[in-house]
């Protein structure tokens, strides 16, 4: 029998997650990851009515002297703020299969997944839905949005069954983004920011009207360079190689790379699109827990 796979978020995370909500800038004309402001019946503070209780239900809201009363499940619904759909979207091209020499099996993807499960379970914890579109060399993985725990145990199984290969694909292969994003809806999209195809996508989207928030992830070694020998640098999209001596093209690479980065930071911050940088040596809710520290502009 087949191991189980690990957990997406471990217990500390989770526990950190308890104190971030998921802010629609429609609310109050902040992005992102801050306090969710929306009205709909939900998990919130205000009674509103009660409903039967339905698989998926957090027994948290279980009325409980209800049903000693009438041997009968009912759950408390609240006047909370607006229905918020969150939209997970996530690049799985080849170049999300990187990973640092010190951890080989924790790759971008690993971290891009687990970031994911991480606003799920925030969408999760407010009542709201949330859903996966995956983006790669078979053009585009669909998991409709949905609501509850069964939702979040699908998430995980599509998560945990992603794999990175490929590039990203024409954009006439993009049709079911359109067609499932709404107006209303959040867009977390979580990749390398390498692919100008995939800033171009988030760019028209906010463009668009949607809300959209980029979390891009990297290597420690992208960030820190550490080659000091002969090395061979290989793009896993395109299979162009470079030989080169770590210590001499370090100083180079690091202010390349340092400009490119300023440069994807101005580029979605001109489109109105709140981002964050996180590093895979870093906790898995790094970059949620800076969005939520942060009163507004982008990552400094």
């Amino acid at each position: 029998m087949a191991a189980a796979p690990p957990p997406l978020i471990p217990a500390d995370v989770r526990s950190r997650l308890r104190g971030l909500r998921l802010l629609p800038q429609r609310a109050s004309g902040r992005r992102g990851i801050g306090m969710h402001a929306s009205r709909s019946r939900g998990a919130g503070l205000e009674f509103a009515q009660y409903r039967a209780y339905e698989p998926g239900d957090e027994p948290r809201q279980i009325d409980w002297k209800l049903y000693a009363r009438s041997d009968r499940f009912f759950v408390r619904e609240s006047e909370r703020e607006s229905p918020l759909t969150v939209w997970l979207l996530l690049d799985t091209t080849a170049s999300m299969a990187q990973a640092d020499r010190a951890r080989s099996g924790w790759t971008r993807l690993h971290g891009a997944c687990a970031l994911a499960a991480c606003v799920a379970e925030l969408a999760l914890q407010q009542g709201d839905g949330f859903g996966l579109i995956a983006i790669g060399g078979d053009g585009v993985r669909l998991l409709p949005a949905g609501h509850g725990l069964r939702q979040r145990d699908r998430l995980h199984l599509q998560l945990h069954a992603l794999r990175a290969h490929g590039r990203w694909p024409p954009r006439e292969r993009l049709a079911p983004v359109w067609e499932r994003i709404a107006g209303n809806d959040l867009v977390v999209m979580i990749g390398d920011g390498f692919d100008d195809d995939a800033i171009a996508l988030a760019e028209r989207l906010a463009r668009a009207g949607r809300d959209v928030v980029h979390l891009q992830l990297l290597t420690a070694e992208e960030r820190d360079f550490p080659f000091r020998d002969g090395h061979r640098f290989r793009d896993p999209e395109t299979g162009d190689e470079l030989l080169g001596d770590g210590a001499v093209v370090r100083a180079g690479y690091l202010a390349r790379f340092a400009e490119a980065r300023r440069t994807l930071d101005a580029r979605l911050q001109a489109a109105g699109i709140r981002h964050d940088t996180g590093f895979l040596d870093e906790a898995i809710d790094a970059p949620l827990q800076r969005l939520a520290g942060r009163r507004g502009g982008h990552r400094g």
